[in-house]
C-alpha cells in the first residue's frame, strides 16, 4: 500500500504529514539500534525475578523469547521500511521550500509551544502582525501541498 494513501484528505494531510516527518527521522535512525538490542534480548539467558511469588517452571519460556524477538524484530523492519517510503515521498517537497517556509511551519505545528505561541514567535522571527503570520503560514502550507500532491 502507498504511503500516500494515508494522507488522502491534501490540505489537513499536509500537516499531518509535516508533524510526521521528525518521528519518521528517528524511526530511520534508531531502527538498526533497536534490532540490534532485540537479538541481543533474544539471546540472552534470562534471570529469575524474586517478587516474592512462587512461580511454575515454564520449559518453554526460551523459544517464547525467541518467538517474540522475532516478531518485534518483523514490526521494526516493517515500520522502517514505512519510514523510508514517507521519506522518499515527503523529503523532496520539503527541501524545494525556502527556509522561512520551513521556519513557519515547523514553528506552527510544534506541538510543544501551541498555535499561539507559534503565532508569536512567527510575528517576532519576522517582524509582522498576526494576520500577516497566518497568511504566511497559509501560503507556505499551499506550496507543501502542491510539492507532494500536485495542483487540483
Amino acid at each position: 500500500m502507498s504511503i500516500i494513501w494515508k494522507y488522502l484528505d491534501k490540505r489537513s494531510a499536509t500537516v499531518a504529514a509535516i508533524k510526521d516527518y521528525h518521528s519518521m527521522e528517528f524511526i530511520i535512525n534508531n531502527t538498526a539500534q533497536d534490532i540490534i538490542e532485540e537479538k541481543n534480548r533474544m539471546t540472552g539467558i534470562g534471570s529469575p525475578t524474586m517478587d516474592g511469588m512462587p512461580h511454575s517452571h515454564n520449559p518453554q519460556a526460551g523459544e517464547e523469547r525467541i518467538l517474540t524477538a522475532i516478531e518485534e524484530i518483523d514490526v521494526l523492519k516493517e515500520r522502517y521500511r514505512q519510514a523510508v517510503e514517507y521519506m522518499d515521498w515527503f523529503q523532496p517537497a520539503w527541501d524545494q521550500l525556502s527556509e522561512d517556509e520551513k521556519y513557519t511551519l515547523q514553528t506552527f505545528y510544534d506541538d510543544e509551544i501551541g498555535m499561539t505561541g507559534a503565532v508569536y514567535d512567527i510575528c517576532d522571527h519576522f517582524h509582522i502582525e498576526r494576520s500577516s503570520a497566518y497568511n504566511k503560514k497559509n501560503r507556505a502550507l499551499t506550496h507543501l501541498q502542491i510539492l507532494l500532491f500536485g495542483k487540483d
